[in-house]
């Protein structure tokens, strides 16, 4: 197979002029707007947008979280109750997540004894006979004893040995019992490393004072660097509203984005925010909604009885996500790039044959310039070459 080039010189030897100048001056064109192509790609792709001349690294991160705020209900379980960060924050540290208590289902009082099961159709019963001693099923909140007493003054359900009354949770309160939750903030500490360049830096930046930071909440427009972040805005920012969503608890994050380029200097190397709801809300698929979980604080009184206040909670986990990458110039992935993108060029003259021979409308013309087809003689028995016979 012929190149390009010679393709053309071919052309103008044995061709009339005119024919072959318009012909090679087509293909020329292929050619050289194929190279372009190439070009674009390398400088402008591989270099510009994807800087290839640069050594990359991924962020390594740690997060510490600290939540404020206060609040007070009246509920005629529990009366005029102040909840503080103790009450609502559990538990107190995780790894990188925070959970803030929304909402609650409260079982006071709590002691172990025989009290009625909670009714449904496993558990509803006529007869002694409708229950099975020592029969649990992972729903129950007991063991059955086999006794079938009254729930009510109408119906009678199967006794359990539990920590009594058990817990009736089928009705989850709303409004959501801490309702003002959503004016608590939560302060994000996070220390980032890229160890490939020996670089670090933290989400408060050096020009950040304690004053500043007493005072700031975190805003996209005016306070796009405050690491104090108001726990309603970040539901807000994700399209989704903070009292529907404290009802029944659910998932958010909040992105932190640490993309450098380390050949500028390091003050441009700041945190980007972003939020999103992780937990599905689909309103198709209403089975098992949101987030919760059951905890107990326990008592003890006088005459060394145990009791506990059974609580199950619902709320928001905010799972603080740190992401990134950086980059600096460094001459091993230049070279590559560059060796990678002068290989390139040779594909060019590869294009410009498929172009010219399969695509054009003159295409027959040009395989029969560009191929030259000579016969196989085969030499007769007893024939030499360069001998006198």
């Amino acid at each position: 197979m012929v190149s390009c080039a010679a393709f053309h010189s071919f052309l103008f030897e044995y061709d009339t002029p005119r024919i072959v100048l318009i012909r090679s001056r087509k293909v020329g064109l292929i050619n050289r707007a194929v190279q372009l192509a190439i070009l674009a790609y390398v400088i402008g792709w591989v270099f510009l947008w994807e800087k290839g001349y640069q050594e990359t690294d991924s962020v390594v991160s740690s997060v510490i979280t600290k939540v404020k705020g206060v609040t007070l209900t009246n509920t005629s379980a529990l009366g005029a109750t102040v909840w503080d960060v103790a009450d609502y924050v559990i538990p107190p540290q995780e790894e990188n997540t925070v959970f803030v208590m929304t909402n609650a289902i409260l079982t006071l009082n709590q002691r172990q004894g025989r009290c009625p099961e909670l009714p449904d159709d496993k558990t509803e019963c006529k007869v002694k006979n409708n229950c099975v001693p020592g029969y649990a099923s992972t729903h129950s909140n007991g063991i059955q004893t086999g006794e079938c007493v009254p729930y009510n003054s109408s119906i009678k359900t199967c006794e359990v040995f539990a920590w009594c009354p058990v817990e009736n949770d089928y009705h989850v309160p709303k409004p959501a019992l801490l309702q003002e939750a959503e004016n608590f903030t939560i302060l994000v500490k996070n220390n980032i490393l890229y160890p490939k360049f020996n670089f670090s830096k933290r989400n408060i930046l050096p020009d950040i004072n304690s004053t500043y930071l007493k005072n700031c909440i975190y805003d996209s427009q005016t306070d796009p660097f405050c690491p104090i972040f108001r726990l309603g805005k970040i539901v807000e920012a994700a399209g989704q509203n903070f009292q529907e969503m404290a009802v029944e608890g659910g998932v958010m994050a909040l992105q932190i984005n640490w993309n450098c380029n380390l050949d500028r200097a390091a003050s441009h190397c700041v945190p980007k925010y972003s939020f999103r709801r992780l937990d599905n809300k689909d309103s198709a698929h209403t089975v098992s909604p949101g987030y919760n979980f059951r905890f107990a604080k326990y008592f003890r009184d006088s005459n060394g009885t145990e009791s506990r206040t059974l609580v199950k909670a619902y709320g928001i986990r905010f799972d603080i996500i740190v992401f990134g990458k950086a980059g600096k110039f460094d001459v091993i992935p230049t070279m590559i790039n560059i060796g990678s993108g002068l290989a390139l060029f040779g594909v060019a003259t590869v294009l410009c044959d498929v172009v010219v021979l399969y695509c054009m409308k003159k295409k027959y013309y040009y395989r029969e310039k560009k191929y030259k087809y000579v016969e196989d003689y085969e030499l007769g028995v007893g024939e030499t070459y360069g001998t006198n016979s």
